[in-house]
């Protein structure tokens, strides 16, 4: 049972109701939408939540961005499945050395508008992320970049400053993009890529129209057009999906929608684990929280496949560290890690043991969990306010708009707050970025103030380290830390939920939510 008794019932009738509102509004709806908007037989209409900041992906950082702007510009690598870097306009690389990387490029990639790709291109788009030809929050992810030589039109020399084994993943894709030499801050107006679609217009908070390169080295997409429709709102997305006036919406849709869609006829759900992790941070600094048997505890008291179920109609799988499920350098199922499965009674006795007993109605101790006025947050905060309860924790929920809520989380403001890894977490480098103890704001995103000089030391060690299974050994000892120290209670990652009509075939959801299923789908 994952909520107190008392509030049980009252809790359960909200979920329900807010299932229900949603079935009953799209079984209204239906009948007044049956004669289906006639298709352009050549264009695909994908429905998104808002326009991309900058279609030039080594500036924008929004995921319309990095989604649309992969399909326009190829990246140097490629992530696979399992994050893995294979090959894309790179054909190969290796390190000399832990200062000097060489990449070797692609032979007959030309860009949309005829001009042939060479090795001055890639070093242009690297050296461009750092030395100041673009304005990017993204340089910080190329700062130990020194330079870059052109040895010939086929390889390029990159050297750095410092070890970083994390360099090429950022040159992956949605993370960078090969661009023409001199392309500066104007590209993202009309942006010239080598990738599978060619951009056409872009109406800012209207559409993003793009259209298949024929001439595409690595197999022309099949589908002849894309238009990206901007549509604000959720309920008007899941509409124009009945009437047939758009074909698909990506992660872009409540779970209440989706589980109401699923038996249209006339559309197909399908999902896939994705990369997006929900996590609570706790502030070690706090007085309260110090002790890791507390944070601990509130891990053991929390029901995390009840909360899945409940709250996101089980679209979303428990996760046990802030790397993707099936990331090469995550725990196994047979890897030595601790896993916080709920127990109430040991969360119970973690507290009692912690120096927390019981008063006389049954709380050990009193904590405060910030969050934003998001409904799904909020929602969550008080499931898990019920949850902690049973283990003798009294949680008082703080929510406000995301600027204030924000703010707060990085200033330190907080005991624990709930919020959520975006892209960032899909290379081991977030361990740097999220504890390592120089990476306290406003430097990093360490922000419960986590400090371990044995973690610091395997965060320097993965960050030199070039050779992938070696660097997995020190990651799995670095996670074995983490998980027994307890700074963040990692939730779950929600699966990546694509919606279509039944024209599209061979869609297949990528586990960071891309749109690259888009390279080989078909329409008929």
């Amino acid at each position: 049972m994952f909520v107190a008794s008392a509030d049980k019932s009252s809790t359960q009738r909200s979920l329900r109701f807010r299932s229900e509102r949603c079935v009953l509004l799209l079984s209204f709806v239906l009948p007044l939408t049956a004669c289906h908007d006639r298709p352009d037989p050549n264009t695909v209409v994908i429905d998104i939540e808002s326009s991309p900041t900058n279609l030039d992906i080594r500036i924008g950082s929004d995921a319309q961005a990095e989604h649309i702007g992969a399909l326009i510009f190829d990246s140097i690598v490629r992530k696979d499945e399992h994050y893995n870097l294979q090959p894309a306009i790179a054909t190969a690389w290796e390190w000399r050395n832990p200062l000097t990387l060489v990449l070797h490029i692609r032979d007959g990639v030309r860009f949309h508008d005829g001009k042939l790709l060479d090795a001055d291109d890639v070093a242009w788009s690297i050296d461009s992320m750092h030395n100041g030809a673009i304005t990017t929050s993204k340089s910080g992810n190329f700062a130990s970049v020194d330079h870059v030589d052109v040895a010939d039109a086929r390889t390029c020399i990159v050297h750095l400053k410092k070890p970083d084994a994390s360099l090429l993943f950022n040159m992956s894709d949605e993370l960078s993009a090969v661009v023409e030499k001199g392309a500066g801050k104007q590209m993202g107006q009309h942006p010239i890529g080598s990738g599978p679609f060619r951009f056409v217009s872009e109406e800012q908070d209207k559409e993003v129209v793009l259209e298949r390169n024929p001439d595409y080295w690595d197999s022309a997409p099949s589908i002849p057009r894309v238009r990206f429709a901007v549509v604000p709102d959720a309920i008007t997305r899941a509409l124009e999906l009945q009437k047939g006036s758009a074909d698909a919406a990506s992660n872009a849709l409540t779970g209440d929608t989706v589980a109401a869609m699923a038996n249209d006829p006339n559309l197909v759900v399908e999902s896939k684990p994705g990369s997006i992790v929900n996590y609570m941070t706790f502030n070690a600094t706090d007085p309260l929280l110090h002790d890791p048997r507390v944070r601990q505890a509130f891990a053991y008291a929390v029901d995390r496949p009840a909360i899945i179920q409940a709250l996101l109609h089980g679209q979303a799988e428990v996760q046990d560290t802030l790397l993707p499920l099936g990331h090469w350098a995550a725990p196994a199922a047979d890897d030595s890690i601790t896993r916080y499965s709920h127990n109430v009674a040991k969360a119970a006795a973690m507290l009692e043991a912690a120096g927390y007993r019981a008063d006389s109605n049954g709380v050990r101790i009193h904590l405060t969990l910030k969050s934003s006025t998001d409904d799904t947050m909020r929602l969550l905060a008080t499931v898990v306010q019920q949850q902690v309860r049973a283990a003798g924790i009294e949680l008082t929920l703080r929510q406000n708009e995301f600027g204030t809520f924000y703010s707060d989380v990085t200033k330190g403001a907080f005991q624990i707050y709930v919020l959520r890894w975006v892209g960032s977490n899909e290379d081991p480098d977030i361990f740097r970025y999220a504890y390592s103890s120089a990476m306290m704001p406003p430097k990093g995103s360490n922000r419960g103030h986590y400090s371990n000089a044995q973690v610091d030391a395997l965060i320097a060690q993965g960050a030199a380290e070039t050779d992938q299974g070696k660097r997995r050994e020190t990651y799995l000892q670095l996670q074995r830390i983490l998980a027994n120290d307890e700074p963040t209670l990692v939730l779950w990652s929600p699966d990546n939920v694509v919606v279509h009509t039944k024209r599209l075939h061979g869609v297949v959801p990528a586990s960071a939510g891309s749109f690259g299923w888009l390279r080989t789908a078909t329409l008929k």
